[in-house]
């Protein structure tokens, strides 16, 4: 296609040695390089959006639904549902990110690290939020990523908002990357955050399959489907607080702007 500037890099950083959540902030930060290098060049569009993609098998309907989403929404940033086979049934994967509109993980795990509660997701969220999960609909969050993330490119451009790791001197929660970037949203009043549980996505082209034939496929889950007014969100504030999880045998409460305000 014409007028389409494709940037390939690579780089030396390897997460899998010293600081590894400071390093895969990095590398999502070279990424987004070369949209900050042309920001002059840009025009202003709410439109515009950054789409990242985890090693998830994937079909082009799943980041057009979360693209359409994002703009019907009204959101900051769309996530989809990911998925893993740890036994014949599959788990919700990127617990260790994903935080409910409530500040808690998606499923309970206790300190010796059992994933046995996997299938009871969003345990303690309201009515509404779980009705939303189980009908496929779009439910507002506190953080997400969640193998495929599509945020408004004005978040690093207009809002200067970057991946970095957790300021561990000031006593800021150890987390995630992911969960940081949404955090640094809410702070910025950007906390429209949702999830579309239309679309679930897998680490392997085999499993990804399998857990489309369970779950849907994107295409048939929203087919027939418009505008729904059900579908819109009420966008609510963030959780006074937001489980702090560094290991499983580490959890506690910490206020959703520790080291913020």
């Amino acid at each position: 296609m014409r007028d389409i500037q494709y940037f390939l890099a690579s780089s030396s950083i390897d997460p899998s040695q010293g600081d590894r959540i400071r390093k895969l902030a990095d590398l999502r930060n070279l990424a987004l390089e070369p949209l900050l290098q042309r920001r002059d060049q840009l025009k202003p569009s709410g439109e515009a959006a950054v789409v990242f993609l985890n090693d998830v098998a994937l079909c082009p309907d799943d980041i057009l639904e979360l693209v359409l989403q994002r703009g019907r929404l009204d959101a900051t940033m769309t996530c989809a549902m990911d998925w893993t086979y740890v036994g014949r049934d599959p788990t919700f994967y990127d617990v260790w990110i994903a935080r409910s509109i409530h500040g808690d993980s998606f499923f309970d795990i206790p300190a010796d690290g059992s994933w046995n509660s996997a299938w009871n997701l969003l345990w303690n969220a309201d009515e509404d939020i779980r009705s939303r999960l189980h009908s496929k609909r779009p439910f507002p969050v506190f953080s997400c990523w969640n193998g495929a993330a599509v945020f408004s490119a004005g978040v690093v451009l207009e809002h200067g908002v970057r991946f970095r790791s957790s300021n561990t001197e000031k006593g800021e929660c150890v987390q995630g990357e992911p969960q940081l970037f949404c955090k640094d949203l809410w702070f910025r009043g950007l906390g429209k955050v949702a999830v579309v549980p239309a679309v679930n996505l897998e680490y392997s082209v085999e499993r990804g399959k399998q857990i489309k034939e369970s779950k849907g496929f994107t295409v048939a889950n929203v087919a027939g489907s418009r505008e729904n007014e059900d579908d819109k969100i009420k966008w609510r504030p963030p959780p006074d607080m937001v489980k702090c999880m560094p290991t499983w045998d580490n959890q506690f409460w910490q206020l959703w702007n520790e080291t913020l305000a």
